[in-house]
């Protein structure tokens, strides 16, 4: 076949991804560990052991539109595959052709028995075939069953992107929740510090600002609560959006972040391996593949194109006697076709797909680079939650131990209501921070797993299309 014959990209020579990135940072329940050259299971949501979660992704994966739509595609491209594999093969016809026929009397008669009232009766059997001298019906061949591959592949990039999305929804929907339930708390102790704040000043205890404060303080935490509700609102809509049911349809469970557990160890691929791993890497190489069959099919244009043919068949007024002897034709053809000129088209042609071929090399090197930064990315973010949280749960801690002193004092009679009320809200502020901290680990988790690739060579519906 004429034309470069494909040949795999190397792998990336990249030992990691960031100097020193998988060693820990932290101590403690914020830290997690990273294994690199471990698999990642096919159905990696279920690493954060969530029955409710895994319900949504089962319905995702039924019924979202986007997901049914990339399948069709990929059968498409199949069916359309096998269609371009029929061209190396020789084609054959039947025909049958009946016409009833006058014949003028000034003009000889087309019959032997010189009649000009007839009806004639021809089959015929017609067998034509393209030798694929040069390669070029077996290099178009190449050239679909690529983009067969890259459509598959984009399958596979849908199956993770919707996943990964509504992952990282319902991480949202459960730090939502909790935040607003934290937030009510606040407002409504808010409410509790400013009633005895305009006690004390209706006794002339305190003065007018102490109040305003106050007032300014409730507003706040009243202004925070709507933002929060509005993005619970959309995150459900974009939940229902996903798993293809509309906003107005019910849905069971809701989720908080206590339903979900943070995976302590995640895997890590080798560079290396994760070209093989990522939807879009492969896609990229299954477009590198198909460019460079397709110089092969604009060189072998160039060259000279064989057919050959041959027809048999009757021809009989009476159709009774149709193949009987005498009736029957039949014919032999070759045929050599050379292009000679036209205005450079070809010429042309073959320069512009050898210019796609190098394009479609510096989109996949472009493509690797990102797969690499992606991963790059996710561990950089989870090392810098770990620190996050870690500050958070100090915080917290030291929340909660003020917010003991404040009531030991109050029992003690040593402190009034208000100070407790002062330390509870702010051990309710310091849980708001660490519910946004560790939502954001979790969602950087899901993110790691995404960049990763996902897990589709271990689900065994993919196993099966591989061996089909």
């Amino acid at each position: 076949m004429v034309g470069p014959n494909y040949h795999r990209p190397a792998p990336p020579q990249a030992a990691g991804y960031a100097p020193g990135i998988l060693a820990p940072e932290v101590t403690g329940a914020a830290a997690q560990s990273f294994e690199p050259g471990a698999d990642i299971p096919g159905q990696w949501w279920a690493l954060f052991q969530s029955p409710a979660l895994n319900r949504l992704v089962e319905q995702s994966l039924k019924a979202n539109p986007d997901l049914q739509a990339a399948q069709a595609a990929l059968r498409a491209a199949r069916e359309t595959y096998l269609a371009q594999r029929g061209a190396l093969f020789p084609s054959v016809d039947a025909s049958y052709n009946v016409t009833r026929q006058q014949a003028s009397v000034t003009l000889a008669p087309p019959l032997t028995s010189n009649e000009d009232l007839f009806t004639l009766h021809t089959a015929q059997l017609s067998v034509s075939y393209v030798p694929d001298v040069f390669g070029g019906v077996r290099r178009q061949t190449e050239t679909v069953a690529a983009q067969a591959e890259a459509q598959r592949f984009e399958t596979e990039a849908a199956y993770l992107t919707l996943t990964s999305n509504l992952v990282a929804a319902a991480i949202q929907e459960a730090s939502l929740r909790d935040q607003i339930a934290a937030t009510r708390k606040v407002i409504a102790l808010s409410h509790e510090v400013l009633k005895l704040l305009r006690s004390e000043r209706a006794a002339g205890q305190i003065g007018s600002a102490d109040v305003a404060a106050q007032e300014t303080a409730l507003a706040q935490a009243e202004q925070a609560l709507p933002p929060l509700e509005r993005q619970l609102a959309q995150t459900l809509d974009l939940i229902a959006a996903l798993t293809g049911r509309f906003p107005s349809d019910a849905r069971g469970d809701d989720l908080g972040l206590s339903s979900l557990t943070l995976p302590m160890t995640l895997p890590v691929s080798l560079p290396s391996r994760l070209v093989e791993q990522r939807p879009d890497v492969r896609v990229a190489e299954a477009n590198l593949h198909a460019a460079s069959a397709q110089v092969g099919v604009a060189v072998a244009n160039r060259l000279p194109s064989f057919m050959l043919s041959a027809n048999a068949g009757g021809a009989s007024t009476d159709i009774a006697s149709l193949l009987s002897r005498g009736n029957g034709f039949w014919s032999l053809g070759a045929t050599v076709t050379q292009p000679i000129f036209q205005g450079g088209t070809l010429l042309h042609r073959q320069r512009a797909a050898e210019a796609q071929l190098d394009q479609a090399e510096a989109q996949y090197r472009s493509t690797v680079i990102t797969a690499l930064q992606n991963v790059a990315d996710a561990l950089q973010a989870l090392r810098a939650d770990e620190r996050a949280l870690g500050a958070a749960d100090k915080a917290q801690i030291g929340a909660a131990a003020s917010l003991t002193i404040a009531r030991r004092q109050l029992e003690l009679g040593e402190a009034g209501t208000l100070p407790v009320l002062a330390a509870e809200q702010a051990d309710l502020q310091a849980l708001i921070s660490r519910t946004q901290a560790l939502s954001s680990q979790y969602a950087d988790t899901a993110a790691l797993f995404q960049a990763l690739g996902g897990g589709w060579w271990n689900r065994t519906d993919v196993q099966q299309e591989v061996r089909r």
